[in-house]
C-alpha cells in the first residue's frame, strides 16, 4: 500500500508564532497562503503543515500521487483503491472517497486513540 507524501498537519493557535518556532528547527516555508491561515514548512523531506482555525485536532496526512516535493508520481495507488483496501481490512472511515468520481478525492479515519488520518489525493 503506497500512501504517498507524508506530513503532519498541526492545528495551531498563532500561525506566525508557530512558523517562527519551527523555523528555529530549520523548517522553511514551502507552500501555502498565510493570508488564508495556512502554511506548509519543509526541512529536507520532513513536512509540517500549519493550519490556524481550520482543524480542531492534529492530523497525520498522506497525499497519494505526490512525492515529498508535491510532484506528481507516475505510478501510485489511487485514494479509491486505498479506500477499498482499508474497508476490506475492517477500517471504519469517517469520510470516504466517492467511487463514482475520478481525480482528486480524500478519505479520513481515526486510529484507536482518536488520532486523525487523512488520505488527501490532489491529482
Amino acid at each position: 500500500m503506497q500512501l504517498g507524501a507524508f506530513s503532519v498537519s498541526l492545528a495551531v493557535k498563532d500561525l506566525k508564532a508557530s512558523r517562527e518556532f519551527y523555523g528555529k528547527f530549520g523548517f522553511k516555508p514551502f507552500a501555502g497562503n498565510p493570508a488564508q491561515n495556512w502554511q506548509i514548512l519543509k526541512n529536507g523531506d520532513c513536512v509540517i503543515s500549519l493550519f490556524q482555525g481550520m482543524h480542531e485536532k492534529n492530523i497525520l496526512t498522506f497525499n497519494p500521487g505526490w512525492d515529498q516535493n508535491a510532484k506528481k508520481l507516475e505510478k501510485f495507488n489511487h485514494v479509491r483503491e486505498l479506500k477499498r483496501q482499508l474497508t476490506a481490512q475492517g477500517v471504519k472511515l469517517m469520510k470516504e472517497a466517492d467511487e463514482n468520481t475520478k481525480g482528486p478525492a480524500s478519505l479520513m479515519a481515526a486510529d484507536p486513540d482518536g488520532n486523525l488520518i487523512l488520505l488527501d489525493q490532489h491529482v
